[in-house]
C-alpha cells in the first residue's frame, strides 16, 4: 500500500478471534471512505471477509459514505449484544455489582421511588435446543461504551423527564452463573412518573448501540453470542 492515512485497528469479540489481535497499525489511502475501508480489510484480513461489521471512528459510529480521518482509532466489532444536572452513574467495571451503593448515588430527598433491572448469567437455557453454560466472558470497547451509555441516559430524560437518577452499569470478565452482568437504575419522586418504563427501556437501547459482548461457555466448547440490530446514523 502507498504512503497514506497511518490508523489504528481495534478489532473486539469475534472479530479479534478471527484476526487473532486485539490491535494493528495500518496505513490507508487518503480519502478513504468508510465502504471502501471494509473492502480493504476483506482484502487485508480473509477471514473478515463476509462478516458484518460495525465501525467506529474515534469513539464514534460511523458509516459507509464517511472518509476516514487521518490518525484515526477505528474499533471493528459485530453488532451488539451527563449534564443534565441529575446525578448519573456509567460505568464499565470488572468489580461486582453493588446495588446498595448504586441506589445511594441516585437518590435525591425529592426520591420517593426506584426501578432497578438486573440482568444475569443463567446456567440453563430453555429456548430452541436448549443448553448449559459454566460461564460468561464479557467485553466492552470502554471508551464508546460509557459514551453510548451517556446517549441512553439522554434519550430517557427526552422521554420520561421526570426521572431524577440514572445508573447504567455492565459487568465485563469471566462471570459464573447466578452472577449479576448488568444494572440499569431509574430514580423519580413517584413510582408512576415512569421509573418502570425507563429502565426497560434502557436495558434495551443498551442492547442495540452499547458495544459490550459475551461468550458463552459450556460444556460443548465456546460461542461468541451476538445481537442483529445494526446502528444507523439515527442512533448517534
Amino acid at each position: 500500500m502507498s504512503e497514506g492515512n497511518a490508523v489504528k485497528l481495534l478489532f473486539f469479540a469475534t472479530l479479534r478471534d478471527k484476526v487473532g489481535a486485539k490491535e494493528a497499525a495500518a496505513t490507508l489511502p487518503e480519502g478513504l471512505t468508510v465502504a471502501a475501508f471494509k473492502g480493504w480489510l476483506g482484502e487485508q484480513y480473509p477471514a473478515l471477509a463476509g462478516a458484518t461489521i460495525l465501525v467506529a471512528i474515534n469513539k464514534e459510529y460511523a458509516f459507509d459514505e464517511e472518509i476516514i480521518p487521518a490518525g484515526a482509532e477505528i474499533a471493528l466489532f459485530p453488532p451488539v449484544s451527563g449534564g443534565s444536572g441529575w446525578p448519573e452513574i456509567f460505568r464499565i467495571t470488572e468489580d461486582e455489582l453493588d446495588m446498595n451503593e448504586l441506589l445511594a448515588a441516585i437518590t435525591l430527598p425529592s426520591t420517593g421511588a426506584a426501578c432497578f433491572f438486573s440482568g444475569m448469567v443463567r446456567a440453563e437455557t430453555a429456548r430452541g435446543a436448549g443448553h448449559t453454560t459454566a460461564h460468561l466472558d464479557y467485553e466492552a470497547y470502554a471508551p464508546m461504551a460509557e459514551a453510548k451509555m451517556k446517549q441512553v441516559a439522554q434519550e430517557i430524560r427526552a422521554q420520561w423527564p421526570s426521572v431524577e437518577g440514572i445508573a447504567i452499569v455492565q459487568r465485563v470478565g469471566r462471570l459464573l452463573p447466578g452472577t449479576p452482568t448488568v444494572l440499569i437504575a431509574c430514580s423519580a419522586g413517584h413510582r408512576d412518573t415512569g421509573v418502570f418504563e425507563a429502565a426497560r427501556y434502557g436495558i434495551d437501547r443498551l442492547k442495540e448501540i452499547v458495544p459490550v459482548w459475551k461468550k458463552e461457555v459450556g460444556p460443548d466448547g465456546a460461542e461468541w453470542v451476538e445481537g442483529g440490530y445494526i446502528p444507523t446514523a439515527e442512533d448517534r
